[in-house]
């Protein structure tokens, strides 16, 4: 499965069965988060078999079961914070995907353990629950495109991005977040109001990469 294929196949899961992850699949993931945190300064963990992080009533009322495995989102405290693990967030959730597995972005309905480490200078942001589905969930809704973007007077490639964007997950689809190319050829990405517009637009922002074929330079 190519990362655009998981990007078309990838949706929400609540519902697991389960089964414990693969030794190679947690090697991994485990490999994958290392290398993010060194690089980024970041501090997101894998925790496996851990039953009670989903056992509130939160995560019962939005229909979680089975849910025993988790990535959790920690970082130093930063102004971009929210961007940067919503960006490192999706990249693990498509690798997932390739994978095999299924995954759900998760904020208010997870109950933060201790198994999850959280330092002094650190704030836990949000949680992908991960493992073997049910189901493999639904697409979800999207706002007419031109609520995201103008498509007037812009390159293909842009226009390949937005599209890539259109399937990336978002709070309660919000998809709150606006692009916009510039006169420079640049883009420029921006947030919405909410507590997770900046895991929205980091996710976002990562989409637009994989359907532009552009890397971070692109960003104004």
């Amino acid at each position: 499965m190519t990362i655009e294929e998981a990007i078309s196949a990838r949706h929400s899961v609540r519902q697991y069965d389960e089964r414990p992850l693969l030794d190679e699949q947690v090697a991994t993931l485990t490999a994958e988060i290392d290398k993010i945190n060194a690089a980024k300064g970041l501090h997101i963990q894998l925790i496996q078999n851990e039953p009670k992080a989903f056992s509130g009533f939160l995560a019962k009322y939005c229909k979680f079961s089975g849910a025993v495995n988790y990535i959790a989102l920690v970082g130093k405290k930063s102004d971009d914070l929210k961007v940067k693990l919503g960006y490192e967030g999706e990249r693990l959730v498509l690798m997932a995907q390739q994978m095999g597995l299924n995954t759900c972005w998760v904020a208010g309905s997870f109950s933060k353990e201790k198994a999850v480490q959280v330092g002094k200078d650190e704030k836990y942001v949000a949680v992908i629950s991960i493992g073997y589905g049910t189901t493999q969930g639904v697409a979800h809704s999207s706002k007419p495109i031109e609520e995201v973007t103008s498509l007037a007077y812009t390159h293909d490639w842009f226009k390949k991005g937005i599209g890539c964007v259109m399937l990336a997950p978002s709070a309660m689809n919000k998809q709150n977040f606006r692009f916009a190319q510039m006169a420079d050829g640049k883009v420029m990405a921006t947030e919405g109001h909410g507590p997770f517009a900046g895991l929205d637009l980091g996710i976002a922002k990562l989409h637009f990469e994989i359907g532009s074929g552009k890397d971070s330079s692109i960003w104004k």
